[in-house]
């Protein structure tokens, strides 16, 4: 059964992870290796595709990397030295077996899997169409939409008719494709999701982190470019740029939460910058205080940077339980109502009597910052100081974060000082926009030319977002619920 963690269902969702491996005996076990280092990106389902130069194997199964892909007996049956794989944290689509990745259809010219980190904001209206000309899908997944575009385009060869698809959607998208000439790998043009080239031995990986690398071994080459199409086959690897150059915008909140931190993202250690982002907010937003404590572990990184630049000292003031995980089943409200405390509790020995700066990445309803503070009050802290290790989350994100819609984001319905008395806390402060791209090592945020997707802070969004445009449209409202139920 799976449920909503008690504590991470007041953050901002990852979107997904992605793993390609190319010329490798064994290619199932290398992905499964490299899914489980990228299961924060998606702890609903995960699965592997494989090629055996004849026949493509599948198995994919809702929950843990380490309880679908731990059987000797599973990989076994994932033939191949070629392999693709995903982890899902849904954003659009139910949560059901038939939403899993990689999708996989047989099309004209063979075998076409697909794994996506992202979201196409078309979708919906690309969707309608394909079903209008006679498409009939198998999933409510807006990843389907870019299998029926490649299926009905009208080019020649597998790779224009993938190109004609990518043309035709908006949005954000890292992919990583299997076929029986190769693997294809493509990152959209603005560069919003996050993806990476490496190799071991004669093997090539693609991974949404570098971190996965580091698991399997691999050495990192490079990040795939924003627009960059790779193609790697018996011929070797080629890059071809078939889109329009942009102006890049990564997602910033990759530095601030998404990414672990010891990937490196944009060329940039994760675990620098959030310390970074630290050192921004104390310079920002002082405050006399006995000890500076991080929500683990999220807010961890960020919470040593504060302290090293404030000269207030660092403690474990919260303590997590690791062996709390998404599978655990909360049976009655009043233990539901305890839900933090099974994750989480307060180290009172440490903060009794003491004045608090609580460290956390964002605030998003606002409900699980409540449950905090109120455990930290009631273990004896004299006095709470909440600082956010990023600008107030103000907006939705079409990009492939699962976010609520904006009625429900505190920082769009309160200005600072109400959401202080909304969580109880003595003061609360946001770290500014500037000096979050301060700590990326920017002078400050470029209005007329931003360098990052920042649209969750100022709703500045890189994209058309057409079916948001179109929600209003009958049909529409139909296809939406299609989606969600």
């Amino acid at each position: 059964m799976l449920t909503t963690d008690p504590w991470e269902d007041d953050h901002l969702h990852e979107e997904c992870g992605v793993f390609g491996v190319y010329g490798a005996d064994g290619a199932a076990a290398l992905a499964a290796l490299g899914l489980h280092a990228l299961q924060h990106r998606g702890q609903e389902a995960a699965g592997i595709t494989t090629f055996d130069g004849r026949d493509f194997h599948t198995h994919r199964a809702m929950g843990h990397v380490a309880g679908n892909f731990d059987s000797d007996e599973v990989i076994r049956k994932l033939k191949g030295d070629i392999a693709i794989g995903h982890n899902r944290y849904s954003t659009t689509g139910e949560t059901a077996l038939r939403n899993v990745q990689p999708l996989f259809a047989e099309l004209s010219s063979g075998g076409f899997a697909v794994c996506h980190n992202g979201n196409i904001s078309n979708a919906m209206t690309l969707r309608r169409d394909l079903v209008r000309r006679g498409s009939i899908f198998q999933s409510t997944s807006d990843t389907e939409v870019i299998i029926h575009l490649v299926a009905t385009s009208a080019y020649r060869t597998l790779l224009d008719r993938f190109i004609d698809a990518l043309k035709r959607v908006e949005g954000a998208y890292s992919l990583i494709c299997l076929t029986s000439e190769g693997m294809l790998a493509c990152r959209d043009p603005l560069g919003v999701r996050p993806l990476v080239l490496g190799r071991l031995g004669d093997t090539y990986i693609l991974a949404s982190e570098t971190v996965a690398l580091d698991v399997v071994g691999a050495t990192f080459l490079r990040a795939v470019e924003p627009g960059e199409l790779i193609i790697i086959s018996p011929r070797g690897l080629r890059s071809l740029r078939p889109f329009a150059e942009q102006r890049p915008r990564p997602c910033i909140f990759e530095h601030v939460y998404f990414s672990r931190p010891d990937s490196v993202v944009d060329g940039s250690s994760v675990y620098q910058v959030r310390k970074a982002i630290g050192a921004e907010l104390a310079r920002e937003s002082p405050v006399e205080a006995d000890m500076v404590v991080p929500v683990p572990d999220s807010g961890t990184p960020a919470a040593i940077g504060y302290a090293q630049e404030s000269g207030i000292p660092f403690e474990l003031g919260i303590i997590r339980s690791h062996y709390v995980g998404r599978t655990f089943i909360q049976p009655g409200d009043q233990i539901r109502n305890l839900g933090v405390k099974l994750k989480h509790n307060a180290n009172r020995a440490m903060i009794q009597g003491k004045k608090i700066v609580l460290i956390d990445d964002s605030i998003v309803r606002g409900t699980t910052s409540l449950k905090i503070v109120q455990m930290l009050r009631d273990a004896g802290a004299e006095e709470v100081h909440m600082r956010i290790a990023s600008p107030p989350t103000k907006h939705s994100c079409y990009y492939g974060v699962d976010t609520p819609e904006r009625s429900k984001l505190l920082a769009a319905q309160m200005d600072v000082a109400r959401m202080a008395d909304y969580i109880k806390v003595d003061s609360l402060a946001f770290l500014t926009i500037d000096g979050l791209y301060r700590a990326l090592g920017e002078t400050s945020r470029n209005d007329d030319a931003p360098q990052h997707c920042d649209a969750c802070f100022t709703g500045d969004y890189p994209t058309r977002l057409t079916d948001q445009e179109e929600i209003e449209v009958p049909d529409q409202l139909s296809l939406l619920a299609e989606r969600v139920i």
